[in-house]
């Protein structure tokens, strides 16, 4: 550890640089430049890319992740998004808030689509809004495809009619499907406006698709379209999108969902019970073999998973699906169970984050970096002391205190890097430790 020379080899782009050390300055994951922090979670990402894997396969899983607020719970899931671009996947992702939930009688359940849909990412588009880049892929690669198998160039007068004929034949193949004829209905329009340049209609198709039609008679009168997505059946068309995907040239699609106590903060016991009731639906499917190509990843805190007055294990279908067995404990955890629980980062691996973000920082500044191993270690003792116990040690604590001491010491070059951290500002007695463990249940719902 130390060895600068292997930092210098993989200098961090400045712009990169900058979006990492902002993001996770300010307590949020950076959608960039991830694999450049990236430690520890080796077990838990080899779990999840082994869902990959078996969505690639025409399968689909399910897992929830687990972990208390700045665990690590939003960087995993970004990590397995990144993954799974680069492997050729699409991937969805949104978080829950009152607003956002899986279902609602205020079309909550809608937004949590849209917002889906509107975070479409592929690798050729990582940031989102890939949805008409899919669509116009399917397209063109249908006419590479005939150009390749029937020797046609696309000037020949026969050439749009096999052409049409291919996509027919996908089309076909989703009537099967609940709402596959309407899916299929508005992708006949999208090819037909695409062939004929009719970017007004194109837009219409892709509003419907990110399901922003008020009511039908809205879309009936633009599309001539008699249904539109709605709250009860948004995650029938998830199903679709990752059909249809495939058919695009992708392996899959992965459908990340965090902030699961945004369900439990619910007052309503009924209102919450539905949420909870559309998890079950929606696990029976990947798990009975009635959905493909489709990862659902969702992510939460131990209590909004643990309850049993309000979390998900208050719903029984639940609880009975998911509870742990008898011998999966910390340390031994069961990876390939439906719930994934975050083990604190140990301090080895707090040690290699401190020197990568150190050596990211003064790329970024254009300094040569000064911290010692001994001023890291020193830096993790003085936290893991402040928190009190290994246990409550969360990476967002931790980094955000780490990367305020290396911003300090770079606009005061000459104050000594051990008298900083014996400062009021980052050393702690043990009695604070002790008093932040006091009423865990409302730091539940702290950011």
């Amino acid at each position: 550890m130390g060895d600068n020379s292997l930092a210098k080899k993989k200098r961090v782009p400045r712009r990169v640089a900058q979006t990492v050390l902002n993001s996770l300055k300010g307590g949020v994951v950076p959608r960039i430049g991830l694999p450049y922090v990236t430690v520890g979670r080796k077990n838990e990402i080899e779990a999840l890319l082994h869902d990959v894997d078996i969505v690639g396969e025409g399968g689909a899983s399910f897992r929830f992740i687990v972990g208390r607020y700045g665990s690590g719970k939003s960087f995993l899931l970004q990590t397995i998004r990144n993954y799974a671009m680069d492997r050729g996947f699409a991937v969805v992702d949104a978080d829950l808030s009152p607003e956002r939930r899986l279902t609602g009688n205020k079309g909550q359940g809608l937004a949590t689509y849209r917002e889906l849909i509107g975070n479409l990412s592929v690798k050729t588009k990582p940031e989102g809004g890939a949805l008409m880049l899919v669509l116009d892929k399917w397209i063109s690669g249908v006419q590479a495809k005939t150009v390749e198998d029937t020797g046609l160039n696309q000037a020949d007068p026969a050439f749009p009619a096999e052409v049409e004929k291919r996509i027919f034949g996908v089309i076909r193949a989703m009537d099967e499907m609940v709402h596959g004829f309407d899916f299929a209905e508005l992708l006949t329009l999208y090819y037909r406006s695409y062939v004929e340049d009719d970017d007004d209609t194109k837009a219409k198709v892709l509003k419907w698709f990110r399901g922003e039609y008020q009511n039908k008679t809205e879309a009936r009168r633009d599309l001539g379209v008699r249904v539109i997505i709605g709250d009860d059946d948004w995650y029938e068309y998830m199903k679709l999108f990752a059909y249809f995907l495939v058919q695009s040239g992708y392996k899959g699609m992965l459908v990340l969902v965090d902030e699961l106590v945004n369900i439990y903060k619910i007052p309503n016991s009924v209102t919450r019970n539905n949420n909870y009731e559309k998890i079950l639906t929606m696990y029976n499917d990947t798990l009975q073999g009635k959905a493909h190509y489709i990862g659902i990843i969702m992510s939460g805190t131990p209590q909004c998973m643990e309850d049993r007055r309000r979390g998900v294990y208050s719903y029984e279908a639940l609880s009975s699906r998911l509870r742990e067995g008898k011998f999966s404990r910390e340390g031994a955890r069961d990876m390939l169970a439906p719930v994934i629980r975050l083990e604190p980062l140990t301090s080895e691996e707090m040690m290699v984050l401190t020197e990568k973000l150190a050596d990211m920082h003064a790329g970024l500044y254009g300094y040569e970096r000064k911290l010692t191993d001994d001023d890291l270690i020193a830096f993790i003792k003085v936290e893991y002391g402040r928190i009190g116990a290994d246990s409550r040690i969360t990476p967002r604590e931790v980094i955000r205190d780490f990367i305020e001491l290396l911003d300090i010491l770079y606009q005061n070059p000459d104050m000594d890097v051990r008298g900083l951290l014996k400062s009021d500002e980052f050393s702690y007695a043990e009695s604070d430790a002790v008093s932040d463990k006091k009423d865990d249940e409302f730091t539940e719902f702290t950011l």
